[in-house]
């Protein structure tokens, strides 16, 4: 019985998520984004995906090749732009490229105008100011601050509702210092910490990612704190203890699942505030190391080249999509786990 009525309550939360049409809606766009720019490589790359040479396959996507495996006169990495390359492989096989013939560091040294080039049919979206395609930076971009975020995510997610789970448990002194040290450490001006600890280091992504994690899992520790300190005096709670359960078995087993329903309605919008402080970061220039395609650093360069308008029209139409769609989400989840709504359905 307990079985049919998880089930029955889990299919109700699926159905309020799907009245909600704009947050499915915007669900559905998301997902389809991510999973679009997830193989990126195969989208936009400079390297083909696939070459028949002297009835020979070869896969430049997966391995470097160098000029020699083509007859070339060199032991270096093939450049498959290369007119003299080209024609060589051309003559004696052929190549299938991908839909964007540029990856997010590729140069194009043949652009009509000098860089930041306008829009065109070899750039799309046009090129920054080092000359490197805006829609492959856009694409990889997208990407890596999603990842970025959700890995984020999960890691402050993990650090806080174990936080707020042993504040809320065991209460008492426990919680008081706890809270004080919250209420320390989230007084501190964070941005700016973030940006003077990213400063003393050498940037990189997994740097940036604890720096930030320092920071992110204290959005969730009063919501599980608060749960843990509603439930731990109830019934069922005092009855497992008297059957001998430890209590690390009553955390995880009887009161957690009840906090994951709040904490899960935060979630989107934790991953929301994680990609804009990544893109916040790359735009001062204390984010991820110079040349990795970063919509901030995009942004930036929307703002230093006022005379390419297309830098910053397309760096805040993307930006504006993603949180937007984010944000919808999590109204959705939050109208999901809403219990009144499902005690309405029950009516």
């Amino acid at each position: 019985m307990l079985g049919i009525n998880i089930s029955e309550l889990n299919y109700r939360r699926l159905q309020n998520f799907k009245a909600n049409k704009r947050g499915y809606s915007a669900f559905k766009i998301f997902i389809f984004l991510f999973l679009f720019t997830l193989f990126a490589e195969f989208l936009s790359n400079d390297k083909p995906l696939l070459i028949k040479y002297n009835n020979s396959f070869y896969f430049p996507i997966f391995h470097n090749y160098t000029e020699k495996t083509f007859d070339g006169d060199f032991e270096t990495y093939t450049d498959y732009k290369d007119p003299y390359i080209k024609t060589k492989i051309e003559t004696n096989g052929w190549m299938i490229w991908p839909l964007i013939t540029y990856s997010y560091d590729t140069i194009n040294y043949l652009t009509p105008t000098p860089a930041p080039s306008p829009p065109d049919k070899e750039n799309w979206l046009g090129t920054d100011d080092q000359s490197r395609d805006v829609l492959a930076r856009l694409i990889y971009g997208f990407r890596l601050s999603v990842l970025f975020g959700l890995t984020l995510t999960i890691f402050s997610s993990i650090i806080g509702i174990a936080a707020g789970a042993v504040q809320g448990f065991f209460g008492g002194l426990l919680d008081l210092i706890f809270q004080r040290i919250i209420e320390i450490w989230s007084g501190l001006p964070v941005l700016y910490m973030l940006i003077i600890l990213s400063s003393l280091v050498e940037p990189n992504i997994f740097w940036l990612l604890g720096i930030m994690l320092l920071f992110s899992w204290m959005s969730l520790v009063g919501v599980v704190r608060a749960e843990f300190l509603r439930t731990r005096n109830f019934e069922y709670i005092h009855a497992a203890r008297a059957l001998g359960l430890g209590n690390f078995t009553i955390m995880s087993r009887h009161i957690l699942p009840n906090a994951m329903v709040a904490t899960l309605t935060f979630l989107p919008f934790i991953l929301n505030g994680s990609i804009a402080t990544l893109t916040s970061l790359d735009f001062l220039g204390f984010g991820l190391p110079p040349g990795s395609p970063s919509l901030g650093e995009l942004l930036a360069q929307g703002k230093a080249n006022l005379n390419a308008p297309w830098l910053g029209i397309t760096v805040f139409i993307t930006l504006g999509i993603m949180l937007s769609l984010l944000i919808f989400v999590g109204e959705a989840v939050r109208d999901a786990f809403d219990p009144k709504k499902y005690l309405e359905g029950k009516e």
